[in-house]
């Protein structure tokens, strides 16, 4: 992490270019330590299929370069002065936000994902006017607040993808439905945040069923996610058997699908949680809420404190992510088969295991 001069700092990462959203590496400088600031060597950082939708400048205006990644998990080397609540050589991670404004209501609620001046970990603005780069890099530099300590009991690896995947899914679930254990959850879509929503759930006490559009994933469900049943969304005998029968459905998919049909899943005042970020539009029946007092609805990622919890979570129940470890020479192919849906269930890029440069 060598400095080019007092102010800055040369960090080595893979970034997008243009539209294509082809990674190759890329040599930026970032901001020496803060007072109120961490540093981290980065280690880890799990693939999002978001990051493939930013680095195509399919969902938000792109700012190219643009390093993705918002499941990091580094080692810290460095503190600010004002620092207390970490130390050097510790492991910790950064999801999906680095900063926001602390007087909002949404900040005052530990709800800081929501706060209108939050700034994303890359692809976003900092407040000293710089743009803001992700974790497929060698090093970042985040304000404490919005880092998260690794519970020693779980493997850095396996803590990348609950920095941004777990929490998604992890935070709607808690917040609408609390403690209520023996309610009957629906998952649509078994990816990388679908396959946490089913453990997070049955974690919860909920009886989980897997929604997926074939019988490919079946077997994965049942046997090894532990899943208490699976519906293939195309079969319309298996939909029709299981009308009515589900008090939510965590949507995952980060695609355009069709709506109503997983609505007729739903008991009355049943909800739909979208989580996953189609890049067109859904369409509905908006008589299949009415007639039914159902709800469609949407969570964004978890707060800051809500990952610690999961992170604590998986560490005191012993909960295993699955994961597939890639090198920086593979990301660009990594990335074709996230998309393809061909990974089982997340791509996890090791960076300090790789060379960038």
């Amino acid at each position: 992490m060598d400095s080019s001069n007092q102010n800055e700092r040369r960090v080595v990462g893979l970034a997008a270019r243009d539209v294509t959203g082809i990674l190759s590496p890329y040599t930026y400088y970032i901001r020496q330590t803060g007072p109120e600031d961490v540093a981290l060597k980065v280690l880890y950082c799990g693939i999002d299929h978001t990051d493939l939708h930013l680095m195509r400048n399919e969902v938000h205006l792109a700012n190219y370069p643009l390093v993705p990644g918002h499941e990091v998990v580094g080692e810290v080397v460095e503190l600010g002065s004002a620092v207390r609540d970490f130390r050097v050589g510790q492991l910790v991670g950064v999801g999906c936000i680095v900063w926001s404004c602390g007087e909002c209501s949404s900040c005052k609620s530990d709800l800081e994902q929501y706060c209108n001046s939050r700034v994303l970990t890359y692809n976003d603005v900092y407040k000293d006017g710089k743009p803001t780069q992700g974790g497929y890099s060698s090093a970042m530099v985040v304000h404490h607040k919005f880092v998260v300590s690794i519970p020693e009991k779980l493997s850095p690896e396996q803590a990348a993808p609950l920095l941004c995947a777990g929490v998604t899914a992890y935070s709607p679930l808690k917040r609408f439905f609390g403690d209520q254990r023996g309610l009957r959850g629906g998952i649509l879509g078994l990816g990388g945040v679908g396959h946490l929503g089913v453990l997070i759930a049955r974690a919860m006490g909920h009886h989980v069923t897997v929604i997926s559009s074939s019988e490919k994933k079946k077997e994965e469900a049942l046997e090894h996610l532990k899943a208490d049943a699976f519906i293939v969304s195309s079969d319309s005998k298996q939909m029709a058997e299981a009308a009515e029968s589900l008090d939510y459905i965590l949507d995952t998919v980060p695609a355009v699908h069709p709506m109503d049909t997983y609505i007729s899943l739903l008991k009355v005042e049943g909800k739909i949680i979208l989580v996953g970020v189609a890049p067109k539009p859904l369409q509905f029946e908006t008589s299949a809420l009415i007639l039914g007092m159902k709800t469609i609805t949407g969570s964004f990622i978890g707060s800051i404190e809500e990952t610690q919890e999961l992170l604590e979570l998986w560490a005191k129940k012993g909960l295993t992510t699955m994961i597939e470890m890639v090198k920086a020479d593979y990301a660009n192919q990594a990335m074709e088969r996230m998309e393809r849906n061909d990974v089982r269930y997340r791509f996890v890029l090791d960076v300090a295991g790789s060379s960038l440069e």
